[in-house]
């Protein structure tokens, strides 16, 4: 029996992610919305199958506007929310993104009780705070989207830089998805080799102020809406790791309770996802400054989850 996975939101993120899926023959894919979308996750649903003779895949999608057809999803990854605009930070979509991302919720916990989800809503990590309490799920099958962005677009910069292959290329990126994140150069490598070898401090800083401001860089160039081939192929990823159980470390947002001295908050650090969703949370030996400045963003997450109304 094919696994079943539901996108919550069928803008660019969400329409691009269930393509994704469909292409990586992970399962069958419902794309929903609100009903105010009337035909348009039928009518992505429907293009998209069109696209499976071409491309080779036999994955299910289907357009809905209701939760009926989401019923026992394995995993859910919400992308539903208002996308930023040029001018508005990520936690200016706070209150608006909260509800909807608490409606959502509920009617996922309502006919998915055991699905992993993965939360991709602005502002991420307080989204992620309003999932885990509106579910009641465990904390292993909440899950935020973060850091496996953030790093794959330091992993870019570099490899960009250096004009060497991609994939040769690893990064890591902890704390809050926003602008205190935490660009790890110590824990980046190209083809197994630490990136201090091949870069200088200088231009390693601006690496790290632009994977800071990448989701901004973006939103200023597009003008009407954010980022969404990256976030997608992000959040694939991870779908991909749980439904295989790849056992795959990757950094995503978390809810701590004491690891890296931080307790009762979500926030980015180097998970291995499996079929359980969060299997294990790695912990490394941080400087201090690299502590400072991992607390300094868990600090700035509690805030924004402590502004919720």
């Amino acid at each position: 029996m094919r696994k079943k996975m539901t996108v919550v939101g069928s803008g660019n993120v969400g329409a691009s992610l269930a393509q994704r899926l469909a292409e990586m023959e992970l399962g069958d894919v419902v794309l929903v919305d609100i009903p105010q979308t009337e035909g348009m996750p039928a009518g992505k649903a429907l293009d998209l199958m069109e696209s499976s003779p071409i491309y080779g895949y036999d994955s299910k999608i289907t357009g809905a506007t209701t939760y009926e057809p989401t019923k026992n999803s394995d995993v859910v990854v919400i992308t539903a929310g208002v996308p930023r605009k040029p001018g508005m930070s990520r936690d200016d979509l706070l209150n608006i993104n909260a509800g909807i991302v608490q409606n959502v919720t509920q009617e996922i916990a309502k006919y998915s009780p055991n699905a992993i989800l993965i939360i991709v809503s602005n502002p991420l990590d307080a989204m992620c705070q309003v999932a885990l309490k509106t579910s009641k799920f465990p904390k292993h099958r909440v899950i935020g989207m973060a850091g496996a962005l953030d790093s794959a677009r330091m992993r870019f910069f570099i490899a960009d830089a250096l004009n060497v292959s991609a994939e040769n290329v690893h990064a890591m990126v902890l704390g809050g998805h926003g602008d205190t994140m935490v660009p790890m150069p110590r824990f980046s490598t190209v083809a197994g080799i630490p990136v201090s070898e091949f870069i200088a401090k200088d231009k390693m800083d601006a690496i790290i102020q632009r994977t800071r401001d990448g989701g901004a860089e973006i939103v200023k160039l597009l003008k009407t809406g954010s980022a969404y081939y990256a976030p997608s192929a992000s959040a694939a990823e991870m779908v991909e790791a749980i439904l295989k159980d790849k056992h795959k470390i990757i950094p995503c947002a978390a809810y701590l309770q004491g690891e890296y001295g931080i307790e009762g908050v979500f926030v980015g650090v180097p998970v291995k996802l499996g079929t359980q969703g969060i299997e294990e949370i790695i912990k490394l030996e941080l400087t201090h400054e690299e502590k400072a400045a991992l607390q300094k963003s868990a600090s700035a997450v509690k805030d924004l989850a402590a502004a919720l109304k």
